[in-house]
């Protein structure tokens, strides 16, 4: 379901806690997992940006236990956008939900990452990342709901 995105303010939009729910799949193996947590994006202390956290439970027919993981994101080139940063400062992709806007991609030596945003409502998106390459062959789909979202309908 790719709606027309009327978001005209991506960092307001996403500000707030999120349910998220994501399942994983190594291709070349046919393994499945999945993970279930809550991502909160938090503005920045400096204004200028968000803090993504997200925490939750990983299983993988490996690991079963707390997952976590944090990003930075900056105002992009327009509000409909934002620059997504690794913790420690490093460029990852951006994010947008505009049309011809919502893919990008980051390579991590070896493998190639693609990236897939869709806005699904005002409470709701998903992304998906593809990697390929010769160390990975993986197709990670998360869905991400606002916490709050039953209260606002």
């Amino acid at each position: 379901m790719n709606q027309q995105q009327p978001i005209q303010d991506l960092r307001a939009y996403l500000a707030g806690t999120w349910n998220v729910e994501r399942t994983l799949l190594d291709r070349a193996s046919g393994t499945r997992g999945t993970f279930t947590g809550v991502v909160r994006y938090t503005e920045e202390p400096d204004g200028d940006g968000l803090h993504y956290r997200e925490d939750g439970t990983m299983h993988w027919p490996t690991h079963t236990g707390p997952a976590f993981r944090e990003y930075l994101l900056k105002p992009g080139p327009g509000p409909d956008s934002m620059d997504v940063f690794f913790p420690d400062g490093r460029p990852f992709h951006v994010m947008s939900f505009a049309e011809q806007a919502n893919q990008d991609k980051h390579w991590c030596d070896p493998d190639d990452y693609y990236v897939n945003y869709i806005w699904e409502g005002p409470d709701a998106f998903s992304f998906t990342w593809d990697v390929r390459g010769p160390a990975k062959d993986l197709l990670l789909e998360s869905h991400l709901v606002r916490t709050n979202a039953w209260r606002q309908a």
